[in-house]
């Protein structure tokens, strides 16, 4: 796995990524090289390298939002073809769109019909080579696991569950093979007095400890020995933190927290933020004025009730605030209720406010409430006092999510669905605390870049 953007990417996508780059621009630059007399002029002196970046882009976006760079194991060849011929005819729709903006840059059709049909093969017969063949030996990472923590158990079903990150479990070490914790899907290689043996035997590229009794157990000499012999050895919650992209919360211990700056508010990041989170809002809030209008009247004109509805969340260093949202539940939602989470096809929400839940418009009044400082772009989900009181007595270290501002959308929001019960919480939360502790410019534009997706396939609403 390759770290970029503060979060570990698998080498696999990566690699498939880079070589669809190539693949695709081959495609086309064959075609023009067919078609066109002069290649070099084509490409330099016209518009050709131009023609050629927009419908790549087009068809990497198209692979993206179809989920092709998540999922890039085949399950089946005739989904993955039907993917690629609606990618494709995307492309097509495209160059028409860009062909009634500015005719110069269009790509010729009779470059652009045999670039495409060599673009959907070769991507066809290349993912489906890279999926059976590829895959097997971009494995990054070849992990040890030695113990039998819950956590080590944990990383073993992420890593089971995801083989796409391109992470391979050799085997456990453990003293006792029947012990209930040992992960069910990993092979039990021996015991703890042949770690040494062992790890000469499988030569992994990373050790991971997660030992549930340290004390007369952990064999201190034994990895002192490998690890100045050049041996990668972790502990089992730094892994998980790589391999799941969120903190263990299990093994979180109160001095990591007090002594690790990682974790601390640092002053230029927030600067940051707070400016472009500002920019953002403003622009945001002129684009999409329009949008704002029409929701406004939807909302007003299909039940009884206020436009917006007013809400008191819990933000910064734990102060309330009211956040702002287009009403899409019937104005009495919780007269006999109280305060509740909501549930999967809530009743009280209206048929507008479905509609406006899914494509997240209900949520565009928030743009005010970050120009009004008391959100940001990005950052954990704000909470109600009500919840946070609850939660905070039940989850420890639940209140340093507020350490930073409340966010629109956070690496919780795309990484996890919408949370109604105390385990979601504590998932949540792990997530929350993954990005206080990596918080930069490049993970805010990665979370937003993937809310962009969400949006458009309205994912993750409720």
């Amino acid at each position: 796995m390759v770290r970029l953007f503060r979060i570990f990417i698998p080498l696999s996508v990566l690699v498939l990524l880079t070589s669809e780059v190539l693949l695709i621009t081959a495609a086309f630059v064959i075609a023009a090289w067919v078609n066109e007399v002069e290649l070099f002029a084509y490409l330099f002196y016209g518009n050709g390298a131009i023609n050629i970046a927009l419908a790549l882009i087009t068809i990497l976006l198209g692979l993206y939002l179809h989920d092709l760079y998540t999922n890039i194991y085949v399950d089946s060849h005739i989904v993955l073809l039907q993917q690629l011929c609606f990618i494709v005819g995307a492309a097509f729709l495209v160059q028409g769109f860009v062909s009634y903006i500015n005719r110069d840059l269009r790509m010729p059709l009779h470059v652009m019909v045999p670039g495409a049909a060599m673009a959907l093969i070769g991507i066809y017969v290349w993912r489906v080579f890279f999926s059976a063949y590829m895959l097997p030996i971009l494995g990054g990472d070849r992990l040890l696991l030695v113990g039998s923590s819950s956590v080590l158990e944990e990383v073993a079903e992420h890593i089971h569950n995801h083989p796409e990150k391109g992470v391979r479990l050799i085997g456990v070490v453990n003293d006792d093979p029947t012990d209930s914790t040992v992960p069910g899907m990993t092979k039990f290689l021996g015991p703890l007095d042949r770690l040494r043996e062992i790890v000469a035997a499988t030569q992994p590229t990373r050790i991971v400890v997660g030992m549930r009794e340290r004390r007369n157990r952990l064999p201190v000499e034994d990895l002192l020995e490998l690890r100045y012999c050049g041996n990668i050895i972790e502990e089992a919650p730094t892994a998980f933190e790589r391999v799941c992209g969120r903190v263990c919360t299990k093994e979180l211990r109160p001095s990591q927290l007090i002594y690790s700056g990682e974790f601390s508010r640092r002053r230029h990041i927030v600067l940051y933020q707070t400016v472009c989170s500002m920019a953002i809002a403003a622009i945001g809030v002129v684009v999409a004025f329009p949008l704002m209008l029409i929701t406004a009247l939807a909302v007003r004109f299909s039940s009884p009730g206020p436009v917006l509805y007013r809400q008191k969340r819990v933000g910064l260093d734990g102060t309330t605030f009211t956040l702002y949202k287009f009403r899409s539940m019937r104005a009495d939602a919780e007269v006999g209720t109280g305060a509740v989470w909501a549930v999967k096809d809530d009743p009280r929400v209206t048929y507008v406010g479905r509609i406006i839940r899914k494509i997240r418009f209900d949520e565009l009044p928030q743009l005010f409430n970050v120009l009004k400082g008391e959100m940001s772009i990005v950052g954990p989900r704000p909470e109600r006092p009500e919840f946070v009181k609850t939660l905070a007595e039940q989850i420890p270290f639940y209140r340093q999510r507020h350490a930073v501002r409340p966010g629109i959308t956070g690496w919780a929001q795309i990484n996890y669905k919408y949370g109604d019960t105390l385990q979601d919480s504590v998932m949540k939360l792990e997530y929350d605390l993954y990005y206080i502790k990596n918080m930069s410019w490049s993970l805010d534009s990665y979370i937003i870049f993937h809310t962009v997706k969400a949006m458009l396939l309205s994912r993750g609403a409720q």
